[in-house]
């Protein structure tokens, strides 16, 4: 038979131990709710640019624990953001030490890749996968992650069909991250789905209005009409393509899922 002070001992170890339980149950629970501090880096032309396209919408949607630059530039191809310096700001960015346990940088270019820019354009086959292979190699040098992304699709039909004339860039940005071994964002091929699906009146919604320059096929508008932009994003396009990739990105790379609010 259990002595009194028997009692009194089991008593107050299983106290301790649900007190001990309750404790690591609170911190995981804390753990859980709070990840660790990471670096998101975007990487890219206007469609990713602040004001033109959906980068900052997409650092919009991260959680408060990730630090979100957007370094995305108009006008510029993979070969002209190095050139003209953006890329040794983001050389910057990467060799200073913070909080981060992690820094993640998305690269997207093919638009003013293509033929007929000078000064910016490559060549599909051989500049243009040999310069994404050179940032996924320099941003592992500097102790990140790559994760590169197809370009987004522009909105431009002809009797009722989406033009599109990123495909090669996009099979080229595919390619680049197999051989790599590093993430890829189809955007590409998700904005053209999606585009398609709302068909020309209703995707002319995600843009950003009217521009000066030409119209994407080179061509200038009749006289009298307004030029329409194809291309950039107004805040219902950067918000549309945001969640896109944010979604992809909780797929493409699993332990971002808890910055992203696609991905909670």
């Amino acid at each position: 038979m259990a002595t009194r002070p028997d009692i009194v001992a089991r008593a107050a170890g299983l106290l301790l131990r649900l007190t001990m339980g309750l404790t690591v149950g609170l911190a995981a629970g804390s753990a859980a709710a709070s990840p660790a501090p990471i670096r998101m880096i975007l990487v890219g032309d206007s469609t990713v640019a602040p004001h033109s396209g959906y980068g900052d919408a997409l650092c919009a949607r991260m959680a408060v624990e990730a630090t979100c630059v957007n370094t995305a530039r108009g006008g510029r191809s993979s070969a002209s953001f190095r050139a003209d310096g953006s890329w040794d700001r983001v050389a910057r960015l990467l060799g200073r030490r913070g909080p981060w346990t992690a820094t993640y940088v998305l690269v997207q270019f093919g638009h003013n890749d293509q033929p007929g820019r000078p000064g910016r354009s490559t060549d599909v086959a051989t500049t243009f996968p040999a310069n994404m292979a050179r940032y996924v190699a320099d941003i592992r040098a500097a102790g990140a992650r790559p994760i590169l992304v197809t370009p987004l699709c522009r909105r431009m039909f002809k009797e009722g069909e989406l033009q599109d004339t990123l495909t090669p860039w996009a099979d080229a940005t595919r390619r680049v991250a197999a051989e790599a071994g590093v993430p890829v964002i189809d955007l590409h091929a998700d904005s053209c789905r999606a585009v398609r699906g709302m068909g020309p009146e209703a995707s002319l919604a995600l843009g950003a209005g009217t521009i000066s320059p030409p119209e994407p096929d080179g061509q200038p508008a009749p006289k009298g009409r307004p030029r329409i932009d194809y291309t950039h994003l107004g805040p219902d396009g950067a918000a549309t393509f945001a969640k896109m990739v944010a979604g992809e990105l909780a797929r493409a790379e699993p332990r971002l899922s808890p910055y992203l609010e696609d991905g909670r």
